[in-house]
């Protein structure tokens, strides 16, 4: 499985991105997708995931504001994220499983930074 990542960028606060990332695979079937974010010195943090029926899963302090879809035909998803805020800023990372396998594999990152 290839993941491929684009949207990231600079952005003024209040303002919007949208983040896309595509799965490639000629074998593998592909299950959950989603996004989680990094900050210099902590932890991957989860910011939202979506099941190939299309059930999502968010971190409460971002629902509203950021909306996770999905194209199942082109194993594609989206990250729009809405109203951003300066403490949005951090690498944000596609994540993929693979299905039935529990294989995971992961994007190299897009940056993302918010600032005037």
């Amino acid at each position: 499985v290839q993941v491929a990542e684009s949207g990231g960028g600079l952005v003024q606060p209040g303002k919007s991105l949208r983040l896309s990332c595509t799965a490639t695979t000629t074998r593998d079937r592909i299950g959950i997708m989603g996004w989680y974010r990094q900050v210099p010195g902590e932890g991957r943090e989860l910011v939202a995931t979506i099941t190939t029926p299309g059930s999502t899963n968010y971190d409460p302090s971002l629902e509203g504001r950021f909306t996770i879809s999905r194209i199942n035909a082109n194993n594609t998803i989206y990250l729009q994220m809405d109203s951003l805020k300066p403490e949005d800023t951090a690498v944000y990372y596609c994540y993929v499983m693979e299905f039935p396998s529990p294989n995971v594999h992961w994007g190299q990152g897009l940056q993302v930074t918010v600032s005037a």
